[in-house]
């Protein structure tokens, strides 16, 4: 979404000097929408885990807070680079099924705070909803990918959350933003992407439940790569 917005804002003049950041918060703001909805087809098929979801939420807002609050500041190349990084081990780890460890169990309370923080502040930055991150996280402490999907669907919602006041409150303390927008969000891309993300949504969250779970590996995996080699190359 951020790659597309940032083309139609740049086209349409809308504001050179954040059109980025209007992008990002948008996209983030747009994740409110397909979170919610694509939990609630995940939790009609048992597939949301509200444990983790719960754990993990502290960290998940705190840590999309503080990303936002650096999103229009901080310099980006070792964030893009160790994330890449990151995605394309998890990518490799799944497609070969290596370092899989039966006793490997998620962290304590603590834990999950920390990852939740790191999950978020990521996920503020580049305008994801997470799932990228946390489904390999869950995967690596055994569980169940149809689960750590699921999950990672609720765990985008708080993540939204956190993102969007954030790029609305940084947003609005400039006030030279253009008409129709909160803070970053420009409110009319915003009312689009929610249609077209209330439309679709549905279709993949049926999938995961529908697709014999080699290939719905196979294909998280190789989406992970392209995601993370769209990454470096936006970068170069």
């Amino acid at each position: 979404m951020v790659p597309v917005l940032l083309f139609l804002f740049d086209a349409q003049h809308l504001n050179e000097q954040y059109n980025l950041q209007l992008a990002l918060g948008t996209a983030m703001a747009a994740i409110l929408f397909s979170a919610a909805y694509s939990t609630r087809i995940h939790h009609a098929h048992g597939a949301v885990n509200f444990t983790i979801a719960l754990t993990m939420t502290p960290g998940l807002l705190l840590g999309t807070m503080i990303g936002t609050l650096f999103a229009s500041q901080a310099p980006t190349i070792y964030l893009t680079i160790f994330f890449a990084t990151f995605v394309y081990f998890a990518a490799i780890q799944m497609l070969l099924n290596f370092d899989h460890r039966d006793n490997r169990e998620l962290p304590g309370s603590l834990g999950m705070t920390l990852a939740g923080i790191c999950i978020g502040a990521i996920s503020s930055l580049v305008s994801i909803g997470g799932g990228t991150i946390s489904v390999p996280f869950m995967l690596h402490h055994n569980i169940q990918l149809r689960h750590a999907i699921g999950t990672s669907a609720a765990l985008g919602f708080p993540i939204a959350i956190g993102g969007t006041v954030g790029y609305i409150s940084t947003g609005l303390s400039l006030g030279t933003l253009p008409h129709n927008t909160l803070g970053f969000v420009y409110l009319p891309a915003l009312a689009l992407l929610a249609t077209g993300s209330m439309l679709t949504t549905p279709l993949g969250a049926r999938a995961t439940h529908s697709l014999p779970l080699k290939a719905l590996k196979r294909g998280f995996a190789l989406l992970l790569l392209i995601l993370a080699t769209k990454m470096l190359w936006k970068l170069l």
